[in-house]
């Protein structure tokens, strides 16, 4: 896996399984759903078929799995993914999770 600041270390599946469950502490979480999703990010990674992924990308992939899974675990792992500095940077996340909140509801989802 390649950092952001370049250096490369190995990929490691407790550590992705840790930042989850982090953000997911407290929560109602079953911890069979939390493991298939760890799995799941897991074999996205794999079916890149490249060599070395960015920690960007892993980052990613576990923001989309969070979203749809909870949404307080979303925030607080994009709290430290996107390195928030400020309330406004909170109220941002959460402004974008109320719109497509309003976007599912307008469409009967």
């Amino acid at each position: 896996m390649v950092k952001k600041s370049g250096r490369r270390v190995p990929f490691d599946r407790e550590k992705l399984a840790r930042s989850i469950r982090t953000a997911l502490r407290k929560r109602d979480a079953e911890p069979e759903r939390v493991e298939r999703m760890i799995s799941g990010i897991v074999r996205q990674l794999e079916s890149t078929g490249d060599a070395e992924v960015s920690s960007a990308s892993v980052g990613r992939l576990v923001m989309d799995a969070l979203r749809g899974f909870d949404d307080v675990a979303y925030v607080r792992f994009a709290s430290v993914y996107r390195d928030f500095q400020h309330a406004a940077d909170f109220a941002a996340v959460l402004g974008e999770l109320t719109a497509e909140e309003r976007v599912e509801t307008d469409d009967g989802n």
